[in-house]
């Protein structure tokens, strides 16, 4: 599996989740053309037809050898416990179906910062600077995603992640990891929780974490600590396959999306998201959302019952052309990349259950930004969902808009299309599961596919195809906030 990382955009939001739009960022180059179309509507765009989009950047291992880590080891989880969590990875029916796979873990030896500074040996470096490096181990884990809290970095600090085994790195400078905790801060998370950095995992046991630092730095002014890391229990990624894989988990009756081609712009704008949540690891789905102005902005829609805080967005990362490489082949397609960075919070409402986030990194060249419908959607119409199910290789859902209906994260109940504030949909092929969630609902019109709604959950499943499943509307997110940012008046 090849981890990137990217420079953050530079647009960074305020103290509320709900703030004024701030300037489209974009891929460099020359404006593309306004594609926006019809008043009620948003169209998909496509960056490859316009220009050359800018790529993320993967960050290589430092110019000399790393340093020898220290190691830090937890044992295995407890058998009984370890089987209780694996038989609630399955699918499970029922509303808000985010998908759990992995669980706080203390960590004792590096809960204080002056734990992990009497665990560190620093070596000086052939161009003024100190590295230290620390290497964290849970047995029996299948990614770990260490949570990294601070207080203080020094000036010129660098933090590195990587496992022993493996050959990709994250990179992120310290000013970075202190300006996703200050957004966390000005949103008005609180806490431990909100000063704490999650690592991306690597697909294994053990993680590392390594500090490099000015010569002259003064360690008083180094105030960080491990307090804990999240085990993952479940696997998003198959590690023993170089690419990201979770081949064959979804339900028999998912439908492949590389068995429909014509689905391929859509399949390029989802991703299946990894995300911690007070130490546990969730797998839902998110779309990327053009604005009128196609500015490249990654403006990504998912739901609130998976990101409801900024504390949470800032440990996203994104899977991108996660699907297989060829039509119910179960092998995953060979470009399949990860994207670090997480993302800023700018709307999470859930009364619709949307989050609305722009990604702190530039999307993987390839990509397709989602066009988008805000006008009336009618019982009857056809509809598509594209999901990761169970965190699997993209799945394809078809049906109909049944109805409209008034949703909690435990029960809906039936409405009007004027009260009511989800979508009703039955399913004639496919299904979604558990890790679904958040993905986004396509409606057709003319030819073109545009997002009307994000999945919340429902009853549908391979068992009950009959069931039905509930999306937030989006014409309403819309009308209330989306517009700023997506079609802001002149």
């Amino acid at each position: 599996m090849k981890l990137q990382y990217s420079v953050p955009w530079a647009c960074v939001v305020g103290a509320a989740l709900l703030v004024a739009a701030c300037g489209g960022g974009g891929g460099g180059g020359s404006p593309a053309p306004d594609v926006s179309g019809a008043p009620d509507r948003i169209e998909p765009f496509d960056p490859g037809l316009f220009r050359p989009f800018k790529s993320t950047a993967t960050a290589p291992r430092a110019d000399e050898r790393a340093p020898q880590a220290t190691a830090v080891r937890l044992g295995p989880l407890a058998v009984p416990v370890l089987q209780s969590l694996q038989k609630k990875v399955g699918p499970i029916p029922g509303n808000g179906m985010r998908q759990q796979i992995g669980l706080a873990r203390g960590v004792a030896a590096t809960a204080t910062s002056p734990g992990l500074q009497g665990q560190l040996q620093w070596h000086a470096t052939g161009r003024g600077t100190r590295r230290a490096a620390i290497s964290f181990e849970a047995q029996g884990a299948l990614g770990v995603r260490l949570g990294v809290l601070v207080r203080a970095l020094p000036a010129g600090s660098t933090l590195r992640f990587y496992a022993q085994a493996g050959e990709a790195v994250v990179e992120v400078s310290g000013e970075e990891v202190q300006r996703a905790l200050a957004r966390n801060l000005q949103a008005g998370d609180t806490g431990d929780a909100a000063r704490t950095y999650w690592s991306p995992d690597f697909g294994g046991a053990e993680t590392t974490l390594e500090l490099e630092l000015p010569a002259n730095a003064d360690l008083a002014q180094l105030d960080i600590a491990v307090p804990m890391l999240s085990h993952f229990y479940a696997e998003p990624d198959r590690a023993a396959q170089s690419s990201l894989t979770k081949v064959g988990e979804a339900a028999t009756c998912n439908i492949d999306v590389s068995c429909r081609p014509e689905y391929s712009s859509e399949s390029r704008s989802v991703a299946r998201m990894l995300f911690v949540e007070n130490g546990s690891t969730f797998l839902c789905t998110g779309t990327l959302l053009n604005d009128a102005q196609s500015s490249a902005t990654p403006y990504f829609l998912t739901a609130s019952h998976c990101i409801s805080t900024q504390t949470a967005a800032s440990s996203v990362t994104t899977d991108w052309f996660y699907r297989s490489a060829a039509c119910n082949t179960g092998e995953v397609n060979a470009g399949a990349q990860r994207l670090n960075g997480g993302a800023t919070l700018l709307y999470a409402e859930a009364s619709t259950d949307t989050a609305f986030m722009r990604l702190n990194a530039a999307p993987p060249v390839g990509i397709v930004f989602a066009g988008s419908y805000f006008g009336a959607v009618v019982e009857g119409s056809l509809a598509a969902g594209i999901h990761h199910p169970l965190g699997d290789l993209q799945k394809l859902s078809e049906g109909t808009v049944k109805q409209f209906d008034n949703c909690t994260l435990e029960a809906c109940l039936a409405s009007t299309p004027q009260d009511g504030r989800f979508l009703t949909v039955g399913w004639q092929v496919g299904t979604v599961e558990s890790g679904s969630s958040g993905s986004g609902l396509f409606l057709p019109i003319s030819g073109k596919r545009y997002v009307v709604g994000q999945l919340l959950g429902g009853a549908a499943s391979c068992q009950n195809p009959n069931g039905l499943n509930y999306y937030g509307r989006y014409d309403l997110a819309f009308q209330a906030a989306l517009k700023n940012w997506l079609k802001p008046a002149p």
